[in-house]
């Protein structure tokens, strides 16, 4: 399994160092209706429950890792926002800490960081996260072939401060045709709570395709859309669990409102057979600023 290059928003997000940020939302576009319900354990995982992940666009997993391979992933990224692979240059920081940032210490330092980009081929404790045999294995089921690793990141939202992944389709991003089947893992090193920013998901909203996208606080689904819908469905998940969801199953995560750290990884996988497909071509489904829709 490889990596290989993702669209170009993300590559050109990679490019800078500093995050620019974005406006305050409403909380209402975050009111959950239910709470998921993890399986324990990707050995646990039952036809049934790929069933459920096929219905529902996502299946939330406790335990998927141990505590000490948990650690290690933590660690591992403690490390690369450290400097200590200065090969690395996929650190995003918040545009705010751009004049500190020399002077800061290891907590501060991380509490500046809005994400990473592209790090697996930089530290052996990540790599060995996205290429977990269980992780591989399930999500075999779920594409149907070996999968390919194409996008690894990191998102991080800080005390009080960590701020909002608008609403959106993760395909939305990715230069492959609709058909292609699409798997995001999102797996959280900290208790991902309701109070610090954990995922919120549109359950079975995947099903109906894709939703054109605008530039607002983010690439993202106009917030009439979302605001107010049924089937929000909160994904609370303590460190080493996981969320695997569908590339067209809208989802989102509100700012931290608490004084705990919420830190995770996110990794997407497609398909072997997978093509690819230019910019253009995915603009022309997703939209842009310019389409013939009011926001």
């Amino acid at each position: 399994m490889k990596n290989t290059a993702t669209g170009p928003a993300e590559s050109a997000e990679t490019a800078s160092q500093y995050d620019a940020g974005a406006e305050m939302h409403d909380p209402e576009l975050y009111h959950h209706h239910s709470v998921a319900e993890p399986v324990d354990g990707l050995d646990s995982i039952t036809d049934a429950d790929l069933a459920r992940y096929r219905e529902e666009g996502y299946l939330a997993v406790e335990n998927a890792f141990t505590p000490e391979e948990t650690r290690d992933g933590l660690d591992g990224l403690i490390h690369l926002i450290m400097g200590g692979n200065p090969e690395f240059k996929g650190v995003v920081f918040e545009a705010k800490a751009r004049d500190a940032l020399p002077s800061l210490g290891p907590d501060d330092r991380q509490d500046a960081v809005r994400k990473l980009m592209h790090f697996v081929d930089y530290d052996a404790r990540l790599k060995a996260l996205s290429h977990h045999s269980k992780l591989l294995r399930v999500l075999e089921s779920m594409l149907g072939e070996p999968p390919i690793l194409f996008q690894d990141m990191a998102l991080l939202k800080p005390p009080h401060v960590g701020r909002e992944k608008p609403w959106h389709q993760d395909h939305a991003y990715f230069n492959f045709p609709i058909e292609t089947r699409v798997v995001g893992v999102w797996i959280a090193l900290d208790d991902a709570t309701v109070d610090n920013g954990c995922m919120r998901v549109l359950a079975g909203r995947h099903r109906e395709g894709p939703v054109v996208h605008f530039k607002r606080r983010d690439w993202q689904i106009c917030d009439t859309e979302v605001a107010g819908k049924s089937g929000v469905v909160a994904v609370p998940l303590k460190p080493g669990g996981l969320l695997f969801f569908d590339g067209l199953l809208p989802h989102g995560t509100p700012h931290n409102n608490s004084p705990k750290r919420r830190r995770a990884l996110q990794f997407h996988y497609h398909n072997q057979s997978a093509e690819k497909w230019s910019a253009k071509e995915r603009m022309a489904i997703f939209g842009s600023e310019g389409k013939d829709v009011q926001c």
